[in-house]
């Protein structure tokens, strides 16, 4: 098949991540004789400086036009200033919500080499293996008004928190099928003790479960499934989240896999096209030292392969290559290894992995 996929790496090690998953996608091309077209642009704090825009028009229009797009990382101390009133997150929200990616699934796999790696108990992360479904636009970030002014000499910020009930089914709906291709358990989060959003989400959620009379819907408030997280992550199956708690969740969840730079993501809408990124920071303190892990990135262009590309046989052949480079005991610094591979040498060592 042929495929047009436009590659923005971002800022920090962005770009030697994406380098990395690039190279990967081009020898799965070769070997299966497919066609990739890439164009690379601009996303992010690189952006505002080279476009005064953290994402361009002309960017937005190239994203449209692709079957997928494949992501590094944004942000920096550059452009962190309180008086920044551009920053690169920005250009992130815009591209999710302008291409209605409205769910993010992150999968948090412990790998069984890796079960060590984990700052907890080895025996309360072996077996991990969940789905995170975030939803993704709207909540706390999109809401409506946000500002800041000044009341009775104080100083005041105001972010909006809302939820309508289609967004909430969507998700729901989009988790509820995912578990049915694994082991039927959904987790919804929420605070409905507190939030009236949340318990519009409880509501929302229980009867979207009702069409799905095979699977098990739990819920849980969002406090508890922090801890839970740590107690006891083999137990959980598909979480289901908003905006917000899925962020922080899934980022907290990257302890169990033994760092950030393992975990990969997809931010989908209702056609193919989908953004594909590690959930990763841009690291700058590393950034072009060729140490960075790209494990998160290589598994995101599997995950573009099986979304976007409905290529699974690929993407699952990208995944065992990266599970056969662990087994053989290579790893990044971030991974503690006494002997750590580079960024560029563990992507070889991947792509001679891939076997057909």
């Amino acid at each position: 098949m042929e495929g047009k996929i436009i590659l923005l790496p971002g800022d920090g090690i962005g770009e030697e991540v994406t380098g990395v998953a690039r190279a990967v996608l081009e020898a799965v091309g070769k070997r299966y004789g497919h066609q990739w077209t890439f164009e690379e642009r601009f996303i992010g704090g690189i952006a505002i400086d080279k476009e005064g825009l953290p994402l361009s028009d002309a960017t937005l229009e190239a994203c449209r036009s692709a079957d997928a797009v494949l992501m590094g990382a944004v942000g920096g101390p550059k452009w962190d200033g309180a008086d920044q009133a551009i920053r690169p997150e920005q250009g992130l929200l815009k591209l999710r919500h302008a291409l209605g990616l409205y769910a993010n699934l992150r999968p948090v796999h412990v790998f069984p080499q890796m079960a060590d790696a984990s700052p907890l108990r080895a025996e309360r992360v072996r077996g991990t293996d969940i789905l995170f479904v975030r939803e993704l636009t709207g909540g706390l970030y999109f809401g409506e008004p946000r500002y800041r002014d000044h009341v009775d000499g104080r100083q005041r910020a105001v972010d909006t928190l809302e939820y309508y009930d289609d967004e909430i089914q969507r998700i729901v709906r989009l988790a509820c099928s995912l578990a049915k291709q694994r082991r039927g358990l959904v987790t919804s989060v929420d605070k409905a003790n507190i939030l009236e959003t949340s318990r519009l989400w409880r509501e929302t959620a229980t009867a979207i479960a009702e069409e799905y009379p095979n699977l098990r819907l739990e819920h849980q408030l969002v406090d508890s499934m922090a801890m839970r997280l740590l107690q006891d992550a083999p137990g959980l199956d598909v979480v289901v989240t908003s905006n917000m708690f899925g962020d922080i969740l899934s980022d907290e969840a990257s302890v169990l896999a033994g760092s950030l730079g393992m975990l990969p993501s997809a931010s989908l809408g209702e056609g193919t096209l989908g953004v594909y990124e590690p959930v990763h920071g841009s690291a700058p303190d590393i950034a072009g030292k060729g140490i960075a892990n790209p494990i998160g990135a290589i598994l995101s262009a599997a995950m573009l392969l099986r979304h976007s590309m409905g290529l699974e046989r690929e993407a699952r052949q990208v995944e065992l290559a990266v599970e056969q480079c662990l087994a053989g005991g290579l790893r990044t610094a971030d991974l503690h290894a006494a002997n750590p591979i580079s960024t560029e040498q563990f992507g070889e060592a991947v792509i001679e992995r891939l076997t057909f």
